[in-house]
């Protein structure tokens, strides 16, 4: 049997998740689209989170009780530094530091961020491909009461607590496609927009210039799982900045967000009192149990998706 091509825009935990549950699924050809716009130097080197987490969750290298980093890992490093007067807020561990430390000196070398990427996912036995949207630099920067602060800042430093105003992507003007998304967006037979933060993880690859154009070119229906279930995340502050920046922070306001790109959206049952409204949207609701607790809810949600989009292709084919 031929593999189901699939291919996964993802953000960090959430779209890991996601990817981990469609990479344990036989007779799927998983490609990942990451989020690269939370990328940021630490004591000299070039740190991507959400990448990074992909890589780990991936490799079953993640530690599972965060659901980012490395398991099993250590702070010496950073210990060190602390003890140096280096401001050491952003934890990055030992094992992690080793990551970086390759990706810094690849980057420092001219070779292409997409190709450290795929060869970084090979030596780590990843059978699925992960991506970048982009090889530019592009960096989301959240603007607060205490001004324009980056994503990190924002995130880790102050742990989401400032009201968020506005959004910019610093670099997305001058950003172009890599080919390699562009062809796995263009061969897909079905496209999956991740339980990510759809306004700091999703925006940031959807805004890159061609990125939208090759979703509605492609032959492959475009899905969405909701990050909200009745109103709450699971993990992250995506609820919070939605209601900041003047959208409804629940499944509808997500599918309001992603209208006229979606063919299906993915919800919660506990959010099927929307669902007249998202079809107003313009895509067809469909809602299950979309929590992903452990290995094995993360792979029946990528097999009710996967099944949702066999009974689609038979009605729309009959």
């Amino acid at each position: 049997m031929t593999a189901l091509r699939v291919t996964l825009l993802a953000g960090g935990v959430g779209g890991a998740k996601m990817a981990e549950g469609f990479a344990n699924l036989p007779n799927v050809a998983l490609t990942v689209i990451g989020n690269i716009a939370d990328d940021q130097d630490f004591h000299g080197l070039w740190v991507s989170p959400d990448i990074d987490t992909m890589l780990y969750t991936l490799s079953g290298r993640i530690n599972r009780d965060q659901g980012w980093g490395v398991a099993d890992e250590g702070r010496r490093a950073l210990d060190t530094l602390a003890e140096l007067g280096a401001d050491t807020w952003m934890f990055l561990g030992d094992r992690d530091f080793g990551l970086h430390i390759y990706r810094t000196e690849r980057l420092g070398q001219g070779h292409r961020p997409t190709d450290i990427t795929l060869d970084i996912a090979k030596q780590f036995g990843i059978k699925s491909r992960i991506l970048l949207p982009t090889d530019e630099k592009v960096q989301t920067q959240v603007c607060t009461e205490q001004g324009w602060l980056s994503f990190q800042d924002y995130f880790v430093r102050l742990r989401c607590e400032p009201s968020v105003s506005a959004l910019h992507f610093e670099g997305i003007d001058a950003a172009k496609p890599t080919q390699e998304t562009l062809n796995a967006i263009k061969d897909a037979d079905l496209i999956v927009i991740a339980p990510s933060n759809p306004l700091v993880s999703i925006a940031p690859i959807l805004e890159i210039e061609g990125i939208v154009e090759a979703m509605r070119a492609a032959s492959a229906p475009v899905y969405a799982v909701s990050p909200l279930i009745a109103g709450k995340v699971v993990k992250g502050p995506a609820d919070r900045m939605m209601a900041s920046l003047g959208l409804r922070p629940n499944a509808l306001g997500v599918a309001e967000h992603y209208a006229g790109i979606l063919d299906i959206f993915v919800a919660d049952r506990a959010d099927s009192s929307f669902a007249t409204q998202i079809k107003d949207v313009g895509m067809r609701p469909v809602f299950t149990d979309i929590l992903m607790s452990d290995l094995a809810a993360k792979t029946r949600l990528a097999g009710d998706v996967i099944q949702m989009f066999v009974s689609e292709t038979k009605r729309v084919s009959m």
